[in-house]
């Protein structure tokens, strides 16, 4: 799965970009390659936002990528959900629900109406995972990992500064050269909020530089803060705000 967004949409996170770091590919055409190499390929314009493009070919028969769409929210999702039942029943969501029907649900709650904090939602979600979404109506990312790092999931920005997230890890270096990392392990992305850990929600999160057997700089991972706690004074939201506004 390959997924490319403007900066607008999905603003990185700090250090990710390296300077002078940028890759002999264009992440422009990267989608227009996936499909080219992969003839079952599924792609998706996202306009001046972006590009989505999904196919099975190849996948482990452990951890299936799936693709859904529904009322402008495209979802891809790799890995299994072990508590689905439970989920589907929560969502209120037919038998017939997959994993992708899960995630679109469980944003567009957050989306609408906001019950929970983002990072419950995520952290509610037992299993081995990487999803990326894009929901059109408010031109907004959200994508998250498991707490293990089951599911093969990279990042990388391009010298254009477009964020490029695929779980083909030389398809991000290609594009985004020693600016691409490994998503980092239980947290979750949104373009209001930014990079956050669902696991320690009220720590910040600083990056870490990652360094190559010749000490150069290759990226950049990002870990929980122990000692700086999140400012707290802002209200949380209601049930009828908009999620994205504090998440």
């Amino acid at each position: 799965m390959l997924a490319v967004f403007d900066r607008e949409v999905a603003p990185s996170p700090e250090g990710l970009r390296q300077p002078g770091a940028a890759g002999d590919g264009s992440a422009a055409g990267l989608a227009g390659r996936f499909r080219e190499a992969r003839p079952d390929a599924v792609t998706v314009n996202l306009g001046g936002s972006g590009a989505m493009a999904y196919s099975s070919h190849g996948q482990s028969p452990l951890l299936p990528r799936l693709f859904g769409a529904v009322d402008g929210m495209f979802c891809m999702f790799q890995g299994t959900i072990e508590n689905v039942a439970v989920l589907k029943q929560q969502y209120g969501l037919s038998k017939g629900a997959n994993e992708v029907n899960i995630v679109i649900e469980a944003y567009r709650t957050l989306r609408d109406r906001g019950p929970y904090p983002a990072d419950q939602v995520v952290r509610d979600i037992s299993g081995k995972f990487a999803f990326v979404l894009y929901d059109c109506s408010t031109k907004s990312v959200f994508m998250a990992a498991d707490a293990d790092g089951n599911v093969p999931f990279y990042w990388g920005v391009d010298s254009d500064g477009r964020l490029v997230v695929s779980d083909d890890d030389e398809m991000v270096k290609k594009a985004c050269g020693k600016s691409s990392a490994p998503f980092p392990k239980g947290f979750f992305f949104t373009t209001s909020g930014g990079l956050q850990s669902y696991e320690h929600p009220m720590n910040e999160v600083k990056p870490v530089p990652r360094v190559d057997s010749k000490g150069e700089v290759c990226g950049t991972t990002y870990t929980v803060d122990a000692k700086a706690k999140k400012d707290t004074s802002i209200p949380r939201v209601g049930s009828a705000a908009d999620w994205s506004a504090q998440y």
